[in-house]
């Protein structure tokens, strides 16, 4: 088990790295080589052989590999990035790159999403030095770059170029799994990642007649892309589930002592009350307008008006995204991808992730461990280009009235120092028996 110096370790770290601004707005600017460098140190002084890696200057990945005691097991890749979304300091109770520790909790940038997963793996791979450790798979450790915009410059670049260094590696974890959702009566579920939504970020560009605003004009591209973006906000998905929504929908049934109606899944849904949040987001597709840009002036109709669009659809379910979208825009309007990821899945009877539930009923055995697809998109995307199958395990014991998924990408973002111990043990049990 992970010392005292690891749940030492994990604090500071993750305090760290929170005040090494890596802030990502998603045009290139972001520079995540200092919190590279400090990882890879941390790796070093561990004894492992880091390598960091760059496709554009500042913009670094590293990745090292700790050796197994099974030569013929499948390695096992534990991932995290470093950038994180931006964070606006007047909005906070504390500055959002402090690092601050306060009353047990960790605040920043970045506590929840992902540097507390960072700097668990650092202390554990460096407790495994202190011990004489060796796990009995080979684990690849990787932080990446750019995880919060396109992943060009990180886990696409590591993939892409740089495939050797994961060699096989046929399982991933990382972030968003095994956290205490709290259902407010009394039980406390810890749901494991084994799918995600794929993304599909949208332009819609409008073309029309410029003009005079004061004339009539019936090709007026800002109306013609507003009426696509009603219908598009308007749309009702149709129900779609998948292996891994039906298995989380039929295991929180059985807890909550109900039917498990997958015929009629909006009303299991309303039965099973706040646990509903777990898994309502990924029982259909969606498209969210999320931006609008057109004109530039009161009294000129532009020729032209462009708005972006968040999609995210099911395994399985982007023909269908497709085709609703040309459907929905119409013949005024075109739509492009300007960020295009594949929908994961991953089984939820596999030896891994039995290993994971019983490492979370261990440490939780108050706990209810339940399967569950993520609505947004990780790192995993970009490395199932190598056959990796990935989940999301990134264990945290919380307590009530703190909400974990709120925080993402949130104000006052934090996590409190006992989850992070929880985190370092839950995780420790897992990797050296995975």
């Amino acid at each position: 088990m992970a010392d005292g110096q690891a749940m030492d370790e994990v604090v500071t770290f993750t305090s760290d790295l929170i005040r090494i601004d890596t802030t990502n707005r998603g045009g290139g600017d972001c520079q995540e080589r200092p919190a590279a460098e400090y990882a890879a140190a941390r790796l070093a002084e561990a004894g492992l052989e880091p390598v960091l890696l760059e496709r554009t200057r500042g913009r670094t990945n590293v990745v090292a590999r700790v050796e197994g005691t099974d030569p013929s097991a499948d390695a096992l890749l534990v991932h995290g990035h470093l950038d994180v979304v931006p964070a606006e300091a007047r909005d906070w109770s504390v500055h959002p790159f402090s690092g601050e520790i306060r009353d047990g909790v960790v605040w920043g940038r970045g506590a929840v999403d992902m540097k507390n997963m960072d700097a668990m793996i650092l202390a554990i791979v460096r407790a495994w030095a202190r011990e004489g450790v060796r796990p009995r798979r080979d684990i690849v450790v990787a932080f990446t770059a750019d995880e919060e915009a396109s992943a060009v410059d990180g886990s696409g670049f590591l993939a892409d170029e740089h495939a050797g260094l994961f060699e096989g590696c046929t399982e991933g974890v990382s972030e968003s799994g095994a956290f205490t959702f709290h259902d407010g009566a009394g039980r406390q579920i810890y749901p494991i990642a084994a799918g995600e939504r794929g993304t599909g970020w949208l332009k819609l560009t409008a073309r029309g007649r410029a003009g005079h605003g004061s004339k009539v004009n019936k090709e007026n591209a800002v109306t013609r892309l507003c009426a696509a973006i009603a219908r598009i906000g308007a749309h009702e998905w149709p129900l779609r589930l998948t292996p891994t929504v039906r298995a989380a929908l039929t295991e929180l049934a059985v807890l909550y002592g109900i039917e498990p109606d997958l015929d009629n899944v909006d009303r299991l849904l309303e039965k099973l009350g706040p646990a509903a949040k777990l898994v309502e987001a990924t029982v259909r597709n969606s498209a969210n307008p999320t931006m609008v840009e057109a004109g530039y002036k009161v009294n000129v109709i532009p020729g032209e008006a462009v708005a972006h669009v968040d999609g995210r659809y099911l395994p399985g379910g982007e023909d269908e995204f497709r085709t609703t979208l040309d459907l929905l825009t119409g013949p005024d309007v075109e739509w492009e991808f300007q960020h295009h990821e594949v929908a994961l899945q991953a089984p939820v009877d596999s030896a891994t992730y039995a290993r994971m539930r019983a490492a979370v009923e261990e440490f939780a055995p108050e706990g209810h461990v339940v399967p569950y697809c993520m609505s947004g998109g990780t790192d995993a995307k970009q490395f199932s280009r190598l056959g990796i199958t990935g989940y999301g395990f990134t264990p945290l014991k919380l307590p009530e009235g703190f909400d974990y998924q709120a925080l993402f990408h949130g104000v006052d973002e934090r996590v409190p120092v006992e989850a992070l111990h929880f985190g370092v043990r839950v995780l420790d049990r897992f990797l050296r028996t995975a």
